[in-house]
């Protein structure tokens, strides 16, 4: 698999993800707004309003991978895909094969 194609299906999952969990916050928006639960009292489990900041928190992760895929895609249209921001060396094609979206080399990254 080429660099575009791994970033495309890359682009895909964050795309997929980002969908998934938009609609997802919306039915827990839709149903807490016609229930009258007190959540708050309930002993057998997490709030709705808990469970509605991790979908948040899921879906902001997923929109900044998005977003990370979609530099990582200008990089390869500008010819800079696969060079660290940091040193401007290359970015090993294992890691790229892991995170296709990588901004730094291996070692940038563990000094970050």
């Amino acid at each position: 698999m080429d660099d575009t194609s791994a970033l495309a299906a890359e682009r895909r999952r964050a795309l997929d993800s980002v969908q998934s969990l938009t609609e997802d916050l919306a039915s827990m928006i839709a149903a807490s707004e016609s229930a009258n639960a007190d959540d708050e009292h309930d002993p057998e489990g997490a709030t709705v309003a808990w469970e509605r900041a991790q979908v948040r928190a899921l879906l902001e992760q997923a929109r900044r991978r998005l977003d990370d895929v979609e530099r990582a895609l200008q990089q390869v249209s500008e010819g800079t895909y696969g060079k660290c921001l940091r040193c401007g060396r290359p970015i090993g094609s294992e890691r790229l094969a892991a995170r296709p979206a990588s901004r730094t080399c291996i070692s940038c990254a563990r000094t970050a």
